[in-house]
């Protein structure tokens, strides 16, 4: 069987033919309308640094910690889970191959429900170990820091330590901890500390583990499903119960497209309209629901021109950022499918590509120095 390395080098090569290589072993047939695009990326004959936020990684000295349970926490059975272990040379050139200047990488909560000490234990060599891969490779690699959500005083000590001093630029968080919401004042304190350093947090879900009966069968509804309905509710929960006005300031990234929320938001305009015994009296929102979709960025990745023209016209395409979810193989040509998106000027194409990736974290530096 063809070795994996094999795939990858062999990915410029079949560009021509219409297949892609990912470093996961799986062959996909894309269906471009326009060329695939290569490094470096322009527009409209500009250079735009593209910016991938939604990329993952994993390092095997945080996952020790776990014993027994660190395979099941690292490498779930789902393709490209193992190339999730960076190896440098083998990453750039899935990205020279994806047309991806810089990865902002983020690692999914597996720690939420450990006890606090072994939780920050986790997270700490995470943070340095991210910190030390962005430091080696500064034009390819950001990051997101990890935080022990669980104890918020410890998640906001995580969080100014690695912004102020490890160089890292925000946070990945999930859609919930150990079930409680965060729109929870339990966790005022982080939402605080963010807005205070003017940093984003990466919203990525989990899966809805109390709807593991609906969700079974074939499909893989758990993530199909689960994962968009994760991040839906806890945006909905951010918006309903007030945080986004108590936080104006909040920058908030969410993932998938933001889930269900931007295809079905206006509903939400008129939830307390209809069930006004489902909503409580003593939130006043400022805004109509429909508005704080306006301050939430949301990733690319809904894989069609259509997905990606309906949710800028329902949030405007100042709020998308380029996300690929990858090394899993949801979608291997981010740059192309923002290209192919014919409803978008090449302003907006700009933008989303990394034009507003480089203003949210601060990333800004003259064309003439990307690559």
């Amino acid at each position: 069987m063809t070795n994996r390395r094999d795939f990858l080098k062999a990915g410029s090569a079949a560009v021509a033919t219409g297949i892609v290589f990912c470093n996961c072993g799986l062959l996909h047939s894309v269906q471009a309308q326009q060329p695939r695009q290569t490094l470096p990326v322009r527009v409209a004959g500009q250079r735009v640094r593209t910016i991938d936020v939604h990329s993952h990684c994993h390092f095997r000295e945080a996952g020790a910690l776990l014993g027994a349970d660190a395979a099941a926490a690292q490498l779930p059975p789902v393709n490209g889970a193992e190339e999730a272990f960076i190896e440098i040379d083998r990453r750039l050139a899935a990205m020279d191959a994806q047309a991806v200047d810089m990865e902002v990488l983020s690692i999914n909560p597996f720690w939420y429900n450990r006890e606090r000490d072994l939780a920050g234990q986790i997270v700490k060599i995470q943070n340095e170990k991210l910190a030390e891969l962005c430091a080696s490779k500064p034009d390819r690699f950001a990051a997101f820091a990890s935080l022990t959500l669980q104890a918020p005083d410890l998640a906001v000590q995580e969080l100014e330590t690695a912004v102020k001093k490890q160089g890292l630029k925000g946070a990945a968080i999930g859609d919930v901890v150990n079930g409680m919401e965060f729109s929870d004042p339990k966790f005022h304190p982080v939402w605080a500390k963010a807005e205070e350093l003017g940093v984003p947090l990466f919203i990525h879900p989990q899966g809805i583990p109390e709807l593991s009966k609906r969700l079974s069968g074939n499909g893989w509804l758990a993530n199909t499903i689960g994962n968009p309905l994760g991040t839906t509710l806890a945006l909905s929960h951010l918006i309903f119960e007030g945080t986004f006005d108590r936080f104006a300031g909040l920058k908030v990234i969410a993932a998938h497209g933001g889930g269900f929320l931007p295809s079905y938001a206006d509903r939400s305009d008129h939830a307390c309209l209809v069930g006004p015994k489902g909503c409580n009296p003593n939130v006043q929102l400022k805004k109509k629901p429909t508005e704080y979709l306006k301050q939430i960025y949301f990733d690319s990745l809904i894989f069609s021109p259509e997905a990606i023209r309906h949710l800028a016209a329902q949030v405007g395409a100042s709020q998308i950022v380029l996300g690929s979810d990858y090394p899993y193989p949801w979608q291997l040509n981010p740059v192309g499918h923002i290209f192919d998106s014919a409803s978008l000027s090449d302003d907006e194409k700009a933008d989303i590509l990394g034009r507003t990736a480089e203003r949210l974290f601060n990333l800004e530096r003259s064309v003439g120095q990307a690559r």
